[in-house]
């Protein structure tokens, strides 16, 4: 587990948008590590965790879209039933809020969670060792 910066930006919600954002990205050699987009009627919140995050809200910024960043914690957990859901009640007892989590399976038994509390390193000391 570690505390990384993600980049979360306001899109348009058109056709190409976010090719455009991932062709700026890669122009800039900026890995996407992770990436969740929730869409709206007119606009998409795209939120990015990079290996460059602060070259990658260059480049939203370059394509218009207002970007901030934040901390956020990145957990590699086992891809099994439960594993999310043991991070997830740790921190309930412990009186740290949840605002959001993504994520996705690597194929190699792990998963990768971004998980996005009040304070991420709060939530990483939290959680202690073990994720």
């Amino acid at each position: 587990m570690k505390v990384v910066k993600e980049v979360t930006l306001a899109l348009v919600n058109r056709p190409g948008s976010l090719a455009k954002l991932c062709a700026g990205l890669a122009a800039a050699k900026v890995n996407i590590q992770a990436i969740s987009v929730v869409e709206s009627t007119d606009v998409s919140v795209v939120r990015v965790v990079a290996d460059k995050p602060a070259e990658a809200q260059k480049v939203a910024k370059a394509l218009g879209a207002a970007a901030s960043t934040k901390e956020v914690l990145a957990l590699s957990l086992s891809n099994r039933p439960g594993a999310l859901g043991k991070a997830c009640e740790k921190l309930g007892r412990k009186k740290v809020n949840i605002d959001y989590v993504y994520g996705s399976a690597t194929g190699g038994g792990k998963s990768i969670i971004i998980l996005a509390a009040g304070a991420a390193r709060r939530a990483q000391k939290a959680l202690g060792r073990g994720f």
